[in-house]
């Protein structure tokens, strides 16, 4: 075994780049010698130093605290950290099992929306006042929708999710579909919950005219007319813009047959 290995051999044997030795030894963990003509020289006796880095950074312990660790290394030392160490993994575990039941509410989600959703049946019901998050954007193709709901993401990518998720959706121009124009949307939203606190619309409490439907977008022209019959026919009023929302989207299948949307008008 060689007593010194340049930059290079150290790099590739421990798969770390050389801007993080250059790094470490520019914080004092690291302390290479030079040859004759200039070349960093890593002794082996200080190589060890590089286990303990991959190993803590891995845990997300920072550089201070690592310096900190090895500068100071004593057998309490050594129980703390492992400690710590402990604690770490404990958060991530807590993370984790929030992600797991995070992704098995997003996959009963799917399940109820394919075997518990009543297809192309009006109904009316009476819906609580929901909070959402909504984006601008007058729109006029479902590619466009599509977009504002991954720009809407993107702007409060800490509050909800894409994939599996049954609350996104998009509001009407009621104007546009009093002309039997049906693919002209104002904006579109997410819907939160209701403990949620930064929101920007709420959506009115009292009754709609549901409808939901299989299919590809576009066909919403074959049954929003018959909406607004029912809703003449029984002397209903519309208080305000309907909306839709995407139970199933192009974010879970690509194959628009399988597209489950629901549209929602608000009466009195």
């Amino acid at each position: 075994m060689k007593d010194y290995y340049k930059i290079g051999e150290i790099s590739k044997i421990y798969n770390i780049g050389r801007d993080s030795l250059m790094y470490y030894e520019e914080i004092g963990i690291l302390n290479p010698i030079r040859d004759i003509n200039g070349y960093r020289l890593y002794n082996i006796s200080d190589i060890w130093k590089l286990n303990l880095i991959k190993e803590l950074r891995a845990l997300n312990f920072s550089m201070k605290r690592i310096k900190q660790y090895i500068d100071n290394r004593s057998i309490e030392c050594t129980k703390d950290v492992l400690n710590e160490e402990i604690e770490l993994i404990d958060e991530k575990i807590k993370e984790l099992e929030k992600q797991k039941n995070n992704i098995k509410r997003r996959l009963n989600n799917i399940n109820d929306v394919i075997y518990k959703s009543k297809l192309y049946e009006i109904e009316v019901k009476y819906i609580k006042s929901r909070k959402a998050l909504k984006l601008n954007g007058n729109i006029s193709r479902d590619e466009d929708v599509d977009f504002l709901v991954k720009k809407l993401q993107k702007e409060y990518e800490d509050k909800f999710y894409v994939l599996g998720n049954n609350s996104i959706g998009a509001i009407y121009n009621i104007e546009k579909i009093k002309n039997s124009i049906f693919n002209e949307y104002k904006s579109v939203f997410c819907l939160l919950n209701e403990e949620d606190e930064k929101y920007n619309l709420v959506l009115e409490e009292g009754r709609y005219v549901i409808y939901t439907y299989r299919g590809s977008y576009s066909t919403n022209k074959n049954y929003i007319p018959k909406l607004l019959e029912f809703i003449k026919e029984n002397k209903y009023k519309i208080k305000n813009d309907p909306i839709e929302i995407y139970k199933i989207d192009i974010h879970e299948t690509a194959n628009s047959d399988e597209f489950i949307t629901e549209i929602q008008i608000p009466i009195e």
